[in-house]
């Protein structure tokens, strides 16, 4: 499978290349700085520049499925949550349908399902969960085969291979990103994850069995 990885130069992205490559899959790896290309390509990925705030349709042309885990960044404000959060997403979606790359994972957040219930405090996450509640919004009205993964906290300790994962979970938690990676690449394996939306926590039980659980 031809697969993009739309936010590769992060660290989520950069875990994705790492696993796709090594699952025998031919992967883009879209980054806005050249200077960038050079690190992606020693994981296995093949450098794309394009930039999400500006045209990147051409990212997706040839594609078989795209892998969404760009993000505007904690330190980024309202603007920029909603044109790469939100707007670059929806680019995506669209270039997606017209050239053909049928298969969409969204990486979101577990409280995109319900913003209005956040109570963190954060004017920045909020923004961050309202961008993401409204892309995924767009992503299931899109007819792509889609999968949206809503993780919890995101934590750089080693992956553990064991989540838990359920449509709307009652509670909150952490999740190592490399996990996130490990989940999100493995839906691309299971026909049943198309059309599903979950959240997704550290958990007991192997990465393949909950997804395909779902």
């Amino acid at each position: 499978m031809i697969v993009l990885v739309v936010g590769s130069h992060g660290t989520t992205g950069q875990l994705l290349i790492t696993l796709l490559a090594q699952g025998g899959h031919t992967v883009r790896a879209m980054v806005r700085d050249p200077a960038q290309a050079p690190a992606v390509a020693a994981l296995g990925g093949e450098p794309l520049i394009a930039d999400l705030e500006a045209d990147c349709a051409h990212a997706a042309k040839g594609c078989d499925a795209i892998i969404f885990s760009a993000g505007a960044g904690a330190g980024s404000g309202t603007a920029r949550k909603e044109t790469v959060d939100y707007a670059g997403a929806v680019k995506l979606i669209d270039a997606a349908k017209a050239h053909g790359a049928r298969r969409y994972v969204m990486l979101s957040a577990i409280s995109a399902e319900n913003p209005e219930s956040y109570d963190g405090g954060s004017d920045s996450m909020r923004a961050y969960l309202f961008a993401k509640a409204k892309a995924d919004e767009v992503l299931r009205a899109s007819g792509l085969d889609y999968t949206i993964v809503r993780p919890g906290t995101l934590t750089d300790e080693p992956p553990t291979g064991r989540v838990e994962i359920a449509p709307i979970m009652d509670h909150r938690g952490t999740i190592t990103r490399a996990d996130v990676a490990a989940v999100m690449a493995t839906t691309l394996e299971l026909g049943n994850t198309v059309g599903n939306t979950f959240d997704l926590l550290a958990g007991e039980t192997p990465i393949r069995e909950a997804l395909l659980a779902l």
